[in-house]
């Protein structure tokens, strides 16, 4: 049933949002010139890591990529091979990263999350309940190109229940208000293949009507009456949804808060959303952040963060506004 769904992903795309990024094409671009820093800061003994950062969290995909040809071209090797052998850890995770395209990324994140034993559900809900139908289909094309699998089986596969359906649909998408009121808080037992339906096909500024007109339908908001309606995996997928279609910046914002709870910060976390996000609206997620939680997310990043891996995590992100 899933695949039936996903088969009808090429209705009701979108055209793409608009973007506020911050990471944004250098002017007087040479990739000559970065292609030799890079070769030399790898040389360096011990790793010129600061110039590696300086250079590739400066540069978008599509110049990185242009650096990696001219490496190659010079130094007779592959580029993305040899920043492997000289970083480690969470800083060798960011700038490979970086040397995906966000889709390429999106799907490498996706594969990770269904490969092996267990799901990484909450990685996998992230990413397929935040992205517009716009960039679901160009994911699940660059998925079948980098894993010659297709993303909608092996998401069936690794995924059961209402859970799957809604992921189902998510990779597809364009009914009613009413329809939501009597399928959840207004009937006894929530028909759930309604929700399911109207959430994943309906275009964002249509939803974003309904949810505002929904409470003179019911005495809950949307979030209110999915959390009191669905539980576990499809809630979680429900709320996402739900929060990326009224504010999908203040959404990432309020995750990357969740990353930074406590000693430390989630890495793994930080990482993908700030990767994934800096040629995307990154900009307008720190701002969303700043007026949310009073304090800049550079600062929180300062506090929960340290040596290489803040360096790249805080030049991806650009000087506070």
């Amino acid at each position: 049933m899933v695949s039936e769904f996903l088969g009808q992903l090429t209705l009701n795309v979108g055209s793409h949002e608009p973007t506020f990024p911050t990471v944004v094409p250098a002017v007087d671009f040479d990739p000559n010139r970065d292609a030799a820093r890079i070769e030399t800061a790898i040389k360096t003994k011990g790793v010129d890591e600061q110039t590696i950062i300086d250079v590739l969290t400066k540069r978008t995909y599509s110049q990185r990529r242009e650096i990696a040809f001219s490496y190659e071209r010079k130094a007779k090797k592959d580029m993305i091979t040899a920043l492997k052998g000289a970083l480690s850890g969470s800083l060798e995770s960011v700038i490979l990263g970086l040397m995906k395209s966000t889709t390429q990324y999106d799907a490498s994140e996706i594969r990770g999350s269904i490969k092996g034993l267990g799901t990484d559900e909450e990685t996998l809900i992230e990413i397929l309940c935040s992205r517009s139908n716009t960039e679901l289909l160009e994911i699940k094309q660059v998925y079948k190109e980098l894993f010659k699998k297709e993303l909608d089986k092996d998401v069936a596969g690794d995924t059961s229940g209402n859970f799957a359906k809604l992921l189902g649909y998510k990779l597809r998408v364009a009914n009613m208000l009413m329809a939501l009121y009597q399928a959840g808080i207004g009937v006894k037992g929530t028909d759930v293949p309604t929700w399911i339906s109207i959430m994943s096909e309906r275009s964002v500024p249509h939803l974003q009507k309904v949810f505002q007109r929904y409470k003179s339908y019911s005495p809950y908001d949307m979030q209110e009456s999915i959390i009191k309606e669905v539980k576990g995996d499809l809630q979680k997928s429900f709320l996402v949804i739900v929060q990326c279609i009224e504010n999908k910046q203040l959404y990432f914002a309020k995750r990357l808060n969740e990353a930074m709870k406590g000693k430390g910060a989630k890495e793994k976390l930080l990482t993908r959303i700030i990767v994934s996000r800096c040629e995307v609206d990154l900009k307008k997620v720190c701002s969303e952040y700043k007026a949310h939680f009073g304090e800049s997310l550079q600062k929180a990043i300062q506090e929960h963060t340290k040596g290489d891996y803040q360096k790249v995590i805080l030049s991806l992100c650009g000087p506070e506004e």
